[in-house]
């Protein structure tokens, strides 16, 4: 305890700028600093960084509490807009093309058996000029090679279905480049050509070299002679387009057995025109798989036997029955396996009948009344360059485009 005696110093003035505190008020007294005086809270060492640390715990256990309250985050939604299409499927190109050349492995097999080596040789040219053509035209441009996707291969196998086995190589070769080059890639590639790539070479073919495409080989003459001296023979639409301009009248069709153009054991003409069972087997697997639908097939064939009959019906001696037209001629292979391709046929289910009935309808005047016996090559070239009119008349309409405006 200080001394009562001792004087206490008197109070320092403020300093110049400092507030003066009001008459009468007390000031506070300082804090006690002796040894038996705790010093204040904030003034402890290290009490700010453990009031730090206390609160960033109690803020992650409020977090965590809350976490369990709520359960596992939650996904966020996104929503991606993309154009179509929006049907995701394992098919792809590759397979699909050399699914086709699978199809055609029954008429493929009937027609080397019926022609030897002949149609081996008129099989391999085209196809290989196809790949070839295909190849260096895309080198040539700067595109991606797309040798491999089985495109070219299905459509020199089609060329050569399309062709006579006596074919000399120089027209195998001609049509694979006519149909890769102004087929195809001449309109853009794979996906791009309006009209049937081996179609087109056939027309040009047929239009230029008549003689060459029009002389067929009886069965079982190719197995050993690769030359061209081979026994021909007119094939049936040919014997009945000759006996038409010549006699104006019909006997060739009462003597020609059906089941040579069912079985296509005997068939005279093109590779593709031997058995139509064989055709039919590769186009019923085509429809289980799904790569085509009846619509193009059943109406083609169809309108050619109702045209046909109707014909037939009129005057018997001067036009061949339904039956005739249908198992002779390349009317299977047109209409299972080309006439449906997927890029140059319409997409709508009515758009597909009116393309069949257009191609049965052009198919039978054309072997009547045309200047060659067989129509189906220039009948789905015509209906390929009609595809883009008819989509137009069975356009969907929209949905409510008949409600009146609110």
């Amino acid at each position: 305890m200080a001394d009562e005696s001792t004087p206490t110093p008197p109070p320092e003035p403020p300093t110049a700028g400092a507030p003066t505190p009001p008459v009468g008020a007390q000031q506070a007294a300082p804090p006690a600093t002796g040894d038996g005086a705790p010093p204040a809270a904030a003034e402890r060492p290290g009490a700010k960084k453990r009031a730090a640390k206390e609160g960033a715990a109690a803020a992650d256990t409020e977090k965590e509490e809350k976490k369990k309250k709520k359960g596992p985050p939650k996904k966020e939604l996104i929503l991606v807009a993309s154009s179509s299409p929006h049907v995701v499927s394992d098919e792809s190109i590759p397979r699909i093309m050399y699914t086709v050349c699978l199809a055609l492995a029954p008429a493929i097999l009937v027609a080397v058996y019926c022609f030897g080596l002949q149609a081996v040789k008129v099989l391999a040219l085209t196809s290989a000029a196809c790949l070839v053509t295909e190849a260096g035209l895309q080198r040539l441009m700067g595109r991606r090679l797309t040798v491999t996707d089985g495109s070219a291969l299905v459509t020199g196998l089609l060329l050569a279905m399309t062709l006579p086995p006596s074919a000399p190589w120089w027209i195998c070769l001609l049509g694979g480049a006519l149909a890769i080059g102004v087929g195809k890639q001449l309109f853009g590639g794979l996906a791009h050509n309006p009209f049937n790539p081996a179609l087109i070479a056939r027309v040009i073919l047929l239009i230029s070299w008549p003689v060459e495409l029009t002389t067929w080989m009886k069965p079982g003459q190719g197995f050993v002679n690769l030359g061209v001296d081979v026994v021909t023979a007119a094939s049936p639409l040919g014997l009945m387009k000759e006996e038409l301009i010549q006699k104006g009248s019909i006997q060739v069709v009462s003597q020609f057995p059906l089941r040579d153009g069912l079985l296509g054991l005997n068939q005279i003409g093109s590779l593709g025109e031997t058995s139509v069972i064989a055709l039919l087997l590769g186009g019923l697997f085509l429809l289980y798989r799904g790569y085509i639908t009846w619509h193009i097939p059943v109406s083609y064939i169809a309108t050619v036997g109702a045209v046909a009959a109707l014909f037939w019906g009129i005057d018997p001696g001067h036009f061949a029955p339904p039956l005739y037209h249908l198992v002779t001629g390349g009317l299977f292979l047109g209409a299972l396996y080309m006439a449906t391709d997927m890029v140059t046929c319409p997409v709508t289910n009515r758009g597909m009948l009116i393309f069949g009935m257009g191609c049965g309808i052009l198919t039978y005047f054309i072997r009547t009344f045309g200047a060659y016996p067989e129509g189906v090559s220039f009948a789905i070239v015509i209906m390929n360059g009609a595809v883009p009119l008819i989509e137009r008349w069975v356009r969907p309409r929209t949905y409510g485009h008949n409600l009146s405006a609110a």
